[in-house]
């Protein structure tokens, strides 16, 4: 029986995070950052505010969460055998995410990269970000990718993000089209 109630406890506090850093997720792209206090995170989700710092921490320990969640749900669709589907991923996302910029640069200029936690998780997820650019490039053209490439198709891919804000899910296709002139470049 004990071993029951701790049970529910422990999937009760893992609803509970989730529900947060949903909100959270929700608010912070929506309001931004700096404008969406623990107050109205505590109101959207439902909770009192001792609840909400008692599952978040802190304000800057829940962004990075917010991160690290949005990060893993973005790069599991990036599991794609090339560069023209990377671009066709990024494209559903934003038509379902909605095209409001990159959530991580967004943070990072809000907060001007002086919160460690913040930084480091827009550090860690855009390292694991070129590295799937990475692993898609060796899938479509083999070993021996130069960093150059996986660069210049980053640099493309967050291009498109940013711009999708105000020009519309349409600018994820131009760079699709430039990402698939640079591999032309590559294999002839």
């Amino acid at each position: 029986m004990v071993d029951e109630v701790k049970r529910w406890f422990y999937l009760a506090s893992m609803n509970i995070d989730s529900k947060l850093i949903s909100t959270a997720e929700e608010l912070f792209g929506r309001y931004g950052f700096n404008a969406t206090g623990m107050d109205r995170l505590a109101q959207a989700a439902g909770m009192s505010s001792r609840t909400l710092y008692k599952h978040a921490g802190s304000k800057n320990e829940l962004i990075a969460a917010v991160l690290m969640t949005r990060g893993q749900r973005f790069l599991q669709r990036l599991e794609v055998d090339s560069v023209e589907a990377l671009f066709d991923a990024l494209a559903s996302w934003l038509r379902e995410e909605g095209a409001r910029g990159c959530l991580f640069l967004r943070v990072q200029g809000e907060t001007g990269g002086q919160i460690r936690e913040i930084s480091e998780a827009v550090a860690a997820y855009k390292a694991r970000f070129s590295d799937a650019v990475h692993q898609v490039l060796t899938r479509q053209l083999g070993t021996g990718v130069e960093d150059e490439l996986v660069e210049q198709i980053v640099i493309l891919f967050e291009g498109a993000t940013a711009a999708a804000s105000y020009r519309g899910v349409e600018a994820v296709a131009v760079a699709r089209r430039a990402a698939t002139l640079l591999l032309r470049q590559v294999r002839p």
